[in-house]
């Protein structure tokens, strides 16, 4: 984290900070969990050389922050 946001972060309400925190922190995990399970379908779907799945599936994982 850049030190400008982390200087910001420490003048927020301790419990509003940690709230923040603990939502940044699920939504990183959430975007890894949905990119995780992506990526095995377009295993699957390059394993089943079903090109259109895997097309479909290479733009969803785009969309994925």
């Amino acid at each position: 984290m850049d030190n400008n946001v982390l200087n910001e972060m420490n003048r927020v309400d301790p419990n509003l900070r940690d709230e923040m925190l603990a939502e940044l922190f699920l939504d990183q995990m959430m975007n890894d969990f949905k990119r995780s399970k992506i990526l095995e379908k377009i295993d699957q779907s390059l394993k089943n050389k079903d090109k259109e799945v895997f097309l479909r599936l290479t733009e969803k994982l785009k969309s994925i922050p």
